[in-house]
């Protein structure tokens, strides 16, 4: 922190001289410059330029030039078309309720990269691709080092189809967006909207409902508990993705936003129509007390389902967090079953037409089908396991069932530990609405 006259030289100045937005130090005797730094990524920010030579008579080294193809925006001719650019691992089973109902709501295109599937995901996708419905491509993280996802989101740039987008957003199978104006669909969206070139969609995690075994039936329609509106902790309960449109102000997109600010003016809102602050345009991603809202939209987020699908999730590994464990704390975290939430279920009955119109494809309903009992399959290989059947055993208990209900009442320290923090007497008694319980840091000392 620069404190006004405390630097050499500089007493007399305005604070706003001292103001700089990011400072940053990098010491590595052994890598070139460019080694470490992208230059077609460097921004030269006038108004820093200017702070520099004024306030600390330097003159900086300006970065080159962009090439025109690196300068020219993701936009080349954009409809009014909405895209959805996602991954996926073995999500067979899941797949054709979350098109047909992304579909129902007014999504035109999916463009779906896939990686490692054993459960038919791939052969269900060239199916759809082969009905004109989705676009398929093999993720080319390869041996390069790249998480899947990011992988997956710096080649999607490139394509026909993101560039001609009118609005793009990266999520996951297990999310789904959830309108609460006009008649729920996207265009209801925009035009509530205005203006307005960017609406963060904000989490509300959903539960497993206390929902064990898994079921081919529709998510939506099984799992109707969640957390509150107003959940600060863990951090993931705020975290938002982002529709945006494709206006050539953004280099391009990242898991959940734009990246790369080009300038220009900037209407960015929240799930309630409200403006987001400036500060979220450099790497913002999950709301805040001041800039959470539902009340034109919520991204439902079923990170969890039942517990056996859970089983098989955690064996497939992340797309992004590789290198993470999906284990019981993190169910802890993503299981939050505080209270009901129906809107969504206002879409079942169409959902339940598109999903048989789909079905009613011989070749996709056998894939479907195909898919569902590999799912079978292999939640039956791992409860065979013994560290598989344990878990399975700890997370139907009573205690986290009990623990999936009090998240409200937990600081961001016991979500850090896990699950084992939380003392059995705190679970053994009807708290009072404002009761808390925190601990210590992981790093720390025991429990408060």
């Amino acid at each position: 922190v620069w404190l006004p006259g405390a630097v050499a030289g500089m007493a007399g100045l305005a604070d706003e001289t001292l103001n700089y937005d990011r400072a940053s130090s990098v010491l590595s005797p052994d890598a070139e410059v460019a080694a470490l730094v992208d230059k077609d990524l460097l921004v030269a920010d006038a108004a820093l330029i200017e702070r520099a030579g004024a306030a600390f008579a330097q003159r900086p080294i300006l970065p080159p030039e962009r090439a025109a193809a690196l300068a020219a925006p993701i936009m080349a001719q954009p409809s009014g078309r909405t895209l959805i650019v996602t991954c996926m691992k073995n999500e067979g089973p899941f797949i054709l309720e979350w098109l047909a109902y992304h579909r129902m709501i007014g999504v035109d295109d999916f463009l779906i990269y896939t990686n490692d599937c054993d459960d038919g995901t791939d052969a269900m996708l060239d199916a759809l691709q082969a009905k004109g419905l989705v676009q398929r491509r093999d993720n080319p993280f390869g041996d390069t080092g790249t998480k899947p996802q990011h992988a997956a989101l710096q080649a999607a740039q490139s394509e026909d189809l993101v560039r001609n987008a009118g609005w793009i957003i990266s999520m996951d199978v297990d999310e789904f967006i959830n309108i609460h104006v006009g008649a729920n669909r996207l265009d209801d969206l925009y035009a509530a909207i205005g203006d307005a070139g960017l609406i963060s969609l904000t989490w509300r995690l959903f539960g497993n409902d206390d929902i064990h075994d898994f079921r081919d039936r529709p998510v939506i329609g099984q799992f109707t508990r969640c957390a509150p509106q107003l959940i600060r902790r863990p951090h993931q309960a705020w975290g938002f993705k982002t529709l945006f449109r494709n206006q050539g102000q953004w280099d391009g997109f990242g898991v959940h936003r734009p990246r790369g600010f080009r300038g220009g003016p900037v209407k960015w809102v929240n799930g309630s129509g409200k403006p987001m602050p400036k500060s979220m345009l450099r790497s913002g991603w999950r709301s805040g007390i001041d800039t959470y809202g539902y009340d034109l939209v919520t991204l439902n987020h079923y990170a969890v389902r039942s517990v056996e699908s859970f089983l098989v999730k955690r064996d497939r590994g992340r797309v992004n967090h590789v290198a993470r464990d999906q284990g019981e704390a993190y169910w802890f975290r993503m299981n939050n079953n505080d209270e009901p939430d129906f809107s969504i279920q206002r879409h079942m009955h169409g959902l339940d037409e598109a999903l048989a119109d789909l079905k009613s494809d011989p070749a996709i309903g056998a894939l479907h089908d195909a898919a569902v009992a590999a799912h079978r399959a292999r939640i039956r290989q791992l409860m065979a396991q013994p560290d598989y059947g344990a878990l399975y055993d700890r997370l139907t208990g009573a205690r986290m069932q009990r623990l999936s209900r009090m998240h409200r009442h937990f600081g961001m320290n016991v979500f850090l530990h896990g699950p084992s923090v939380v003392p059995d007497r705190v679970l053994e008694q009807d708290v009072p609405p404002d009761f808390f319980f925190n601990t210590a840091p992981p790093d720390a000392g025991a429990a408060d």
